[in-house]
This record gives C-alpha cells, sequence and structure tokens, in this order.
C-alpha cells in the first residue's frame, strides 16, 4: 500500500542538534520516510556538531530524495520560533559529570547499572536537568505556545514534569523505546507458535503502565491472540536462566555494556504476575540494591563504566566527521523510534499509537493526578491522547507510586529552590536509605559539589 504523504512542509525545532545519536535517528528516519516534508531547524550550543549534522541530514534527504531540508539555528528563538515540532535532546552536564553521578555512590557502596533516572545518580542529573528543561518550557511558551514538543532526555518522567511545571499549558511528551525490548520477545514467542518468521515488534500490541523505565505490560496482542499468558509461562521456564534471541558477543563492548538476558525482566514478571517491559539495567535500579543490583553478573547484566560512554562518543563523533567530508553514508534504514509516525499523525497522516510519558490525568488508576506515568496515547489531527491503562498490581503500585511521588517532589523544589526538602527527597531513594541518613548527608553534599557548577545557586553549596 502506497504511503500517505503528508500535504505541507512542518517545521522541526531540534535543540540539541549536535546530537551524535538521537538526532541522527530522525534524520535516518525521515530520509527512509520520504512522506513528511520539513525544515529541521537545529539549535545546540556546540554550534560546529549542529552545521555538521545538518550537512549530513542534507546529504541523507539528497541521497533518498526526501523533501526535508536542514539549518542551523544560531539562537534557540530563532529555532523555535513559530515551529510545529520541537525536540529536546541535551545532555546534562558532560560526561565527567556523569562519571560523578556514578563513581561517589560507589565509593558509599552502592552500584548503579546506568544512574541517569533514579538513584542518587538520576536525582543529581535531574537537579541539574530540571531548570534547564524549564527554561526551555518557558521559551516555547513564548515563541511555540502551540508546538507539539517530544522530550528525549533523561531522567524522562522529571524533566516532562519540568517542561509542565513551566508551561502548563504545553503539548508535550516523553519518549522512550525502552518498551520494544518486551514486544520482539512476543514477536518470538508469536513466531515459534506459527512456525515461521511471521511478525514484527511493530505487530505487536501492548498494553502499557507505570513509569518511564519501570514499565509494565497486562496485555500483548499478536494477530487478535492475547500473549501474556505465554510470556508469563516463558518467563517462570526461562527465570533461573535467561534468554535472548542471539548471544552476547563477548567482544562487542557495546553488547557488553547494554545488554542483558532477560533475567531481571523474567523474575519481576514471576513475582508479580505482569510483564516487566524495559530492559534489566533500568529495572534493576527501582528496587533495593540486594534484589539485582548486588548480584548484576549472575543476573546477566552489566554496571555500564561512563569509560565505555567516552569512547562511545568519540567514535560516533569519528565517524559524523568522516561523513562531513565525503565518507560514504550508512544505508538508509527505519529505525525503532516511533517519532516520525507521531509527527506524521500529528501533521493529518494516519493515527499513531505508541507509549509516551504524560502527566496522569487518569489514565493509571492509583496513581495521584498530575504525576508523569508511561502508557499508550493516540496522535493524530485532535493530539496526543493518553489511552486508559487500569491499574498495576498492589505491591508493585506502592514501588512505582513511591518513585513517582518523589520525582513529582524533586521537579517542585527544584523549581522553587527548596533546598532544605532536597537531602529527605534524596534519603527516600530506596537505593540510598539503606546507608542511613549520615553516609547518605555525606554522599549528597559530596555529588552536589562536584556537579555544582551546573545548578541554581540557592541549590549548590556546602550542606
Amino acid at each position: 500500500m502506497k504511503k500517505q504523504t503528508v500535504s505541507s512542509t512542518v517545521t522541526i525545532a531540534y535543540i540539541g542538534g549536535g546530537s551524535l545519536n538521537w538526532a541522527a535517528r530522525l534524520m535516518g528516519d525521515l530520509a527512509y520516510d520520504r512522506t513528511l516534508p520539513a525544515e529541521v531547524r537545529l539549535y545546540d550550543l556546540d554550534t560546529v556538531a549542529a552545521r555538521r549534522n545538518a550537512k549530513i541530514g542534507s546529504l541523507l534527504s539528497e541521497a533518498s530524495d526526501a523533501a526535508v531540508t536542514y539549518t542551523v539555528a544560531d539562537s534557540l528563538q530563532a529555532a523555535l520560533t513559530d515551529a510545529d515540532f520541537v525536540v529536546i535532546s541535551i545532555l546534562p552536564g558532560s560526561l565527567d559529570d556523569m562519571d560523578a553521578d556514578i563513581r561517589i555512590p560507589e565509593r558509599y557502596g552502592i552500584a548503579q547499572s546506568v544512574g541517569d533516572t533514579v538513584g542518587p545518580g538520576g536525582f543529581v542529573r535531574a537537579m541539574r536537568a530540571i531548570p534547564m528543561l524549564a527554561e526551555i518550557g518557558e521559551e516555547i511558551r513564548a515563541h511555540a505556545p502551540k508546538a507539539y514538543v517530544c522530550n528525549l532526555t533523561n531522567p524522562m518522567s522529571a524533566l516532562t514534569g519540568a517542561l509542565y511545571a513551566a508551561f502548563p499549558d504545553i503539548r508535550a511528551w516523553g519518549e522512550c523505546h525502552e518498551v520494544t525490548k518486551l514486544r520482539h520477545i512476543v514477536a518470538w514467542l508469536a513466531n515459534r507458535r506459527v512456525g515461521g518468521i511471521v511478525h514484527s515488534f511493530r505487530d505487536v500490541e501492548v498494553n502499557v503502565l507505570g513509569i518511564n523505565h519501570f514499565t509494565f505490560v497486562d496485555k500483548a496482542v499478536v494477530g487478535g491472540v492475547n500473549y501474556l499468558p505465554a510470556y508469563l509461562d516463558f518467563a517462570r521456564e526461562k527465570r533461573e536462566e535467561g534468554w535472548r534471541a542471539a548471544p552476547i558477543d563477548p567482544a562487542n563492548e557495546f553488547q557488553r555494556h547494554f545488554e542483558d538476558h532477560n533475567k531481571v525482566k523474567f523474575d519481576l514478571a514471576c513475582r508479580f504476575g505482569i510483564a516487566a517491559a524495559a530492559g534489566d539495567r533500568h529495572l534493576a535500579e527501582f528496587l533495593p540494591q540486594s534484589w539485582y543490583l548486588d548480584r548484576h553478573e549472575a543476573f546477566g547484566f552489566g554496571l555500564t563504566p561512563v569509560d565505555f560512554r567516552r569512547r562511545e562518543q568519540a567514535e560516533k563523533r569519528r565517524r559524523a566527521k568522516a561523513m562531513e567530508a565525503g565518507d560514504a553514508l550508512p544505508p538508509v534504514v527505519q529505525s525503532e523510534e516511533a517519532l516520525v509516525g507521531q509527527f506524521k499523525a500529528l501533521a493529518g497522516g494516519p493515527a499513531h499509537v505508541s507509549n509516551v510519558n504524560l502527566p496522569n490525568r487518569g489514565q493509571v488508576e492509583g496513581m495521584p493526578l498530575g504525576v508523569v506515568v508511561e502508557t499508550n496515547a493516540r496522535f493524530s489531527g485532535l493530539g496526543v491522547q493518553p489511552l486508559f491503562a487500569g491499574r498495576l498490581p498492589a505491591g508493585l503500585e506502592m514501588v512505582v507510586r513511591q518513585h513517582a511521588e518523589r520525582q513529582t517532589a524533586l521537579v517542585a523544589a527544584v523549581l522553587e529552590k527548596r533546598r532544605n526538602d532536597l537531602l529527605p527527597l534524596f534519603l527516600s531513594d530506596p537505593l540510598v536509605s539503606p546507608i542511613g541518613p549520615d553516609n547518605a548527608r555525606d554522599m549528597f553534599g559530596e555529588m552536589v559539589e562536584a556537579t555544582g557548577h551546573l545548578l541554581p545557586r540557592a541549590l549548590g553549596g556546602k550542606l
């Protein structure tokens, strides 16, 4: 069936337009799709990086005959003015800051597999980033109040909440691909049942509920069949040994540091009777360290070192510079991201459903209104409409609710500069509380001092 082309050109403001990861995926997806005419304005504090991406994006568009142009905006205001869509993809601080987020808690006996969402690393990263996202939200209100806004930056829940705190009428959502990992497993189960490669993850419809990186699925349908019972049986069968569709290549450093054996997912499914959807590295950080992080090797996932992130970033930069200088472009293939489908639906194309992060308006029962939750939403000419997801199992709901309320309280404390509220919130995290209040105070003080150059003056300094 022929793709439906959006009739008019849309303007996309990309904040963090020098991105080596998410911007590249969007440029590739626009080139692959070829049905969304667009002007993409790239804005980044690193103008050289934005110019490099503009050249690569233009080359991709030319090679695929996509009606997409790329320009570099010299200011945030210039990028935003009258934009139809805004994408936010920034690094809150540097990898050196992230290194401190991991290294300091490690000295206090706290292991973190990612350190960008919850736990001590996620908390301090949020302190850095919440003012940045609030400032962007205010600029959107001033220059593109009707734009649809996609936030790709972690910690997703807190930063999407910061956008709404700064501009309550913003039309924003947080975008994450972690649920896709579960959809791949369900597609594999469906293919095993029919005896052939018939279904991909795109054929798997899931009912999503939870919060970002601690997401769950209570229904997974392929071809009209709910595969959740089959998945739960599979999780019980593979709980001890784990499972992957393909083995991890020990020579592949990326796989060693970012992939897992689904043991955490399977264990949580057996404990709560619902499918955990995110990757094991993220899921583990929402629970006390004794559950998984203390035994991460036995559970088949790694603690991603920041040194590897530095090497990966340097290699991506090297490849991007080579493409800018004339090296062959990568093949134009469709990524697993949903952004282009969402934009097309909002611009008048076919309606689209995918999982996103939005303030709770009742789509998740048992959770306070206003906290940021992750469920499916429908994208269409009517806007972004969250879909009713139901309620989590009672024991799981308690864990999810505490994290959601902590994230919401953290956003308010940072934006209102209520410094005295920060340490009690920090101490209430399940990775932090076991070390006790005195150690937590010392650790928090070190972490704040290490990242203090990026914090508002009222939140920094000696505790």
